[in-house]
């Protein structure tokens, strides 16, 4: 095998779980700016999430047209003509194989191709999805823990927290645009719980970021972080480079990317 061979075969990804097709059964607003939707249908027999802040690929149909599954082409889902789906990475909030149900949670925001579709949805609208992707492995022998996300995050925070053990110290922090999308999280006996408004005209994340910095964190305490992209990429600082944090104490993870309507591309 060449050198370019070895490369090529690097660059080939193990194919994503298949896609399920699926239909809306409802939509509901949890805040101003959070929509739940339930998805429903036949192929979620047998789904299950096991693990919390896990992931799944939402794929919606292009803008007036009828839902079309792409195929895998060795490192990412293609459509006839090798166009790129809409495929948007979420937290499965809830899921019921029973119920045949799946719930996930939306932030509405201008421009994203996520937040458009939610906008509009109505029930019997049919998506796919393909999952679940890997969540947050807990260590329970943790002697605190430090969440901290946007919005887009809070959905696996409320699982997080729902799920953390007690007797140790955590703090969490989210940031919001506006204060009106603060929703009550599950309550833990050792939580602390630190809701940051996003000033006006500020860059994303920049109250996030600006409240990890502050914040007193046990060196031997794990770090969850989730949120956009860039804001994300400065606490990786704070973490690895200003406080010496072992990348293994830590999960942060972007969310999604200013300036691209909002929505991350799978």
């Amino acid at each position: 095998m060449t050198s370019s061979d070895r490369l090529e075969a690097m660059r080939i990804r193990r194919e994503p779980p298949r896609f399920r097709t699926l239909e809306v059964r409802n939509v509901e607003a949890i805040t101003p700016w959070m929509l739940r939707v339930t998805l429903t249908g036949p192929e979620l027999e047998g789904f299950a999430v096991h693990d919390p802040a896990a992931s799944v690929r939402l794929l919606l149909p292009s803008p007036g047209s009828a839902l079309v599954l792409p195929e895998w082409h060795g490192n990412e889902f293609l459509l006839a003509g090798e166009s790129r789906p809409i495929l948007r990475t979420l937290t499965p909030y809830r899921a019921d194989a029973g119920a045949l149900e799946l719930e996930i949670w939306i932030v509405r925001h201008d421009g994203g191709a996520a937040s458009t579709w939610v906008t509009a949805a109505q029930t019997g609208d049919t998506v796919a999805m393909s999952g679940p992707g890997r969540g947050y492995a807990i260590a329970l022998d943790a002697p605190a823990f430090l969440l901290a996300g946007d919005e887009t995050a809070i959905p696996a925070i409320v699982q997080l927290l729902s799920l953390l053990p007690s007797g140790v110290r955590i703090d969490v922090h989210v940031e919001v645009a506006h204060p009106d999308a603060r929703l009550e999280l599950p309550e833990h006996p050792d939580a602390s719980v630190h809701w940051h408004d996003l000033p006006a005209g500020a860059p994303p994340g920049d109250a996030l970021v600006a409240a990890v910095q502050r914040a007193e964190i046990d060196p031997a305490a794990r770090v969850w972080a989730a949120g956009e992209a860039a804001a994300v990429q400065r606490i990786r600082r704070d973490l690895f480079e200003d406080r010496g944090f072992a990348r293994a104490q830590t999960t942060v993870r972007g969310y999604w990317k200013h300036g691209r309507g909002g929505d991350v591309e799978d």
